[in-house]
């Protein structure tokens, strides 16, 4: 009597079919947040100037916000930009997160996203808080002057973005490919932020993708030195 090898039978090779489609699904969240938020600032835009300036202030992690304990703004920034989206900024962030989603999962890259938004918010607040202890008094009470930045609109994508593409550099599988990439993206982000005229958000920005080189070393570890580049089933 022949024996039925179960390595052979027409169900053999499912799980290994489902894992392919799972790995070459189209993302779907990363359209609907770009779309999102592109529609959001289409529609801001059409509000009068104070109201669309006090719609945006209330969701910024600015250092008045975050002081006074409005500790959702850390998420709901990343819904709102000040302006649409140029076409090719538009197009870039639907490249990142997009095969972001596509490698990791939907779940795996939020989650990166979120992580580097949050991280990178919480690090700026903390050396604008710190800028402004060290701040010498004046006047007649002891005051410190008011800093511009304590109610400065600061929403959007970008710091969840850099954080995104951090963590694609830091998992591509060839070691030299790897090196080459994190080490240039951290050296473009590092020269706004050495410039006379450098920003707050050039400091954010460079955090996010510090953070992200780390999430996305320690994601590379985590699948046994590989280059993390599917989603787990």
């Amino acid at each position: 009597m022949p024996t039925i090898n179960a390595g052979t039978g027409p169900g053999h090779n499912r799980p290994e079919i489902l894992t392919r489609l799972r790995r070459t699904a189209v993302p779907w969240a990363t359209p609907l947040y770009v779309g999102g938020i592109q529609l959001g600032a289409y529609a801001t835009a059409r509000l009068p100037g104070p109201r669309r300036t006090e719609l945006l202030r209330a969701h910024s992690t600015n250092v008045a916000n975050l002081r006074a304990g409005r500790w959702r703004t850390l998420v709901t920034s990343a819904a709102f930009v000040e302006h649409p989206l140029p076409l090719p900024y538009g197009a870039a962030l639907l490249a990142a997160l997009g095969t972001a989603e596509a490698r990791w999962g939907t779940g795996r890259a939020a989650g990166v996203f979120l992580a580097g938004h949050i991280g990178a918010s919480l690090l700026v607040y903390g050396g604008l808080r710190a800028r402004e202890h060290a701040r010498p008094a004046h006047g007649p009470t002891g005051d410190t002057p008011p800093d511009a930045t304590t109610q400065a609109l600061d929403v959007g994508a970008s710091y969840g973005f850099n954080a995104t593409v951090g963590a694609l550099a830091a998992t591509v599988p060839h070691r030299g490919v790897r090196a080459a990439a994190t080490g240039g993206l951290l050296a473009l982000a590092t020269a706004p932020v050495l410039r006379r005229g450098r920003t707050f958000t050039d400091a954010g920005h460079l955090a996010a993708l510090a953070l992200g080189v780390a999430m996305g070393a320690a994601m590379r570890r985590a699948a046994g030195g590989g280059g993390a580049g599917t989603q787990r089933a």
